[in-house]
């Protein structure tokens, strides 16, 4: 066995499952401490508070009575409340039964119905605020674009004339001014698809028109992880020059050509740090969010675009910056709902749920893409987890959350038979999804 040429591949996928469990612990110890927090707060005591499942390797008791450990399974979480028989929060009988009156308060099954709706909510209200925070500190450090744009970087193209600079302000486009923001992708769709367009810049204090290549040349700006792009080893800041023979120098000449190989192989020219390079991939299908929520189902590689250059920012004010982190978590929340509504509707692939495996690919991805990437992929991860506990699934928080709705209803919880059998039917709807995602992630294209 070639051990030597074993260790990059064992060192990309140490990588991988490290940042998945850095990402997955994050999010886990958040939603936990929402649990914890609040139910500190309204009177039920925690009795452990646990990262990971299995031997504890790292514990200590704090002053109120709490053990905080953390266990060698780094996959998951969980409070252990007084009066709990496990860490799935089943009732213990035994020990209820001979508790006073002060002590069954304490407990999750002895708090009042807010208490016990509040600590349960906790869980998933603590992921969306993760998300906010990590989508405004986003904003606040990487800063908001200009607009109309001014040119901080201008990326290296393989060809044309590029007589454009950092610094220079964009005014217009062969002529034609550059538009409000709102009618910016209006504006997109009058530009000529040439490889050479007049760009009027302010530049000096002076106005003047200088060449420049396409405003959405070919250049890769992103590679989405397990699509073809990626499998082919088309890398971000690859230029694609050519498909199937056919030369392309603005991203939309891709989209038609991609679309008309209908699955079968196609040649991609690239042009990389001054060398010319040819992959072949099959691009598959995939189902795209539109912006009214909807889906389309096109054949696709897996790579995005940008314009020829990175636009200067400014810095946003606190009040704009949170602003736009609510505004994307909201923004992840309606797409996640939508995809599941298509999903079963029959309307798209059910290859859009990812298992752990993919999960784990895109942390390692993202963190390899440097920081940014990685923080915007935990709040996305954070969001779609705090949603999923919502559903109302017995096991998961918003089963909970139906059983306490029940209670408020009749005056009374739903019997202890009735609770055995409902978890067990969630748990096993929640292990099949597991699988079935698993799965997806072995299988699906």
């Amino acid at each position: 066995m070639d051990i030597m040429g074993f260790l990059p591949s064992f060192g990309n996928f140490a990588f991988t499952i490290g940042a998945f469990i850095v990402a997955l612990s994050v999010i886990v110890a958040i939603h936990e401490y929402g649990h914890y927090i609040v139910g500190r707060l309204s009177g039920i005591h925690a009795e452990v508070f646990s990262l990971g499942f299995g031997p504890v390797i790292w514990s200590r008791n704090d002053k109120h009575g709490t053990k905080w450990q953390i266990a060698a399974l780094p996959f998951g979480g969980y409070v252990k409340f007084f009066g709990d028989s496990s860490a799935a929060s089943g009732k213990d009988g035994e020990t209820i039964s001979t508790l006073s009156k002060e002590e069954l308060r304490r407990t999750m099954h002895g708090a009042p119905l807010w208490a016990r709706f509040l600590t349960v909510l906790a869980g998933p209200v603590f992921n969306f605020i993760l998300s906010i925070i990590l989508l405004t500190g986003l904003a606040l450090a990487t800063g908001v674009g200009t607009y109309p744009p001014v040119i901080e970087k201008v990326h290296a193209l393989p060809d044309g004339l590029n007589e454009l600079q950092a610094g220079d302000q964009l005014l217009a486009i062969n002529g034609v001014k550059y538009p409000q923001a709102e009618y910016f992708y209006e504006f997109l769709e009058t530009l000529p698809v040439a490889r050479q367009l007049d760009y009027t810049v302010l530049r000096n204090g002076r106005e003047i028109t200088v060449s420049g290549p396409a405003l959405s040349p070919t250049r890769v700006a992103s590679v989405t992880p397990g699509w073809a792009a990626e499998k082919a080893g088309i890398k971000m800041d690859d230029v694609i020059m050519a498909i199937d023979g056919q030369d392309v120098f603005e991203f939309g000449q891709i989209i038609p050509l991609i679309e008309k190989s209908a699955g079968n192989p196609v040649v991609v020219k690239l042009w990389r740090d001054g060398q010319i390079l040819e992959v072949t991939l099959k691009a598959t299908q995939r189902d795209i969010p539109k912006a009214d929520n909807s889906f389309e189902t096109r054949y696709l590689m897996g790579v995005s675009g940008e314009f020829f250059f990175t636009p200067a920012t400014r810095s946003p004010g606190l009040g704009e910056a949170l602003s736009m982190g609510a505004d994307r978590t909201w923004g992840i929340v309606t797409q996640s709902l939508s995809g599941l509504y298509h999903m079963v509707a029959g309307k798209i692939s059910s290859c859009n749920i990812s298992g752990p495996i993919m999960i784990a690919k895109i942390s390692g991805q993202m963190a390899s893409q440097g920081l940014v990437d990685f923080i915007f992929f935990i709040a996305l991860l954070s969001t779609a987890i705090g949603l999923m506990n919502l559903f109302p699934v017995p096991v998961l928080d918003g089963g909970h959350l139906v059983f306490f709705a029940y209670e408020a209803v009749t005056g009374k919880p739903p019997s202890d038979g009735a609770l055995r059998i409902l978890m067990t039917v969630g748990l096993v709807l929640i292990l099949s999804l597991m699988v079935f995602a698993v799965t997806n992630d072995l299988f699906c294209p």
